[in-house]
């Protein structure tokens, strides 16, 4: 089964609350199966979300896999080298 890429939840700055409710909001759609994608200093946010969607609001909810990964993103100002840049995907489902 292909997960589509309407189903994912990318964290950023905004508070973890937030993105609980986009999770739940996913579930309640009928989704199956959603993605928690981060990178970088949004990493340990990503994991608490999950945490507070798994403990909190949805304990049937599962972690089906994570994955992680490094980004190489260009220099953003000149002089500078690549840039890696840590990443996490969690996948919750139903």
């Amino acid at each position: 089964m292909t997960m589509s890429e309407s189903n994912s939840v990318l964290i950023g700055r905004k508070p973890v609350m937030n993105y609980v409710l986009a999770c739940i909001t996913f579930f309640h759609g009928g989704a199956k199966e959603i993605s928690v994608k981060a990178r970088g200093r949004a990493i340990s946010r990503a994991i608490d979300v999950v945490e507070v969607v798994r403990r909190r609001f949805l304990p049937d909810v599962k972690v089906a896999r994570v994955g992680i990964g490094t980004d190489r993103l260009s220099p953003q100002d000149e002089g500078s080298g690549m840039t890696n840049v840590s990443t996490i995907e969690i996948v919750l489902e139903r």
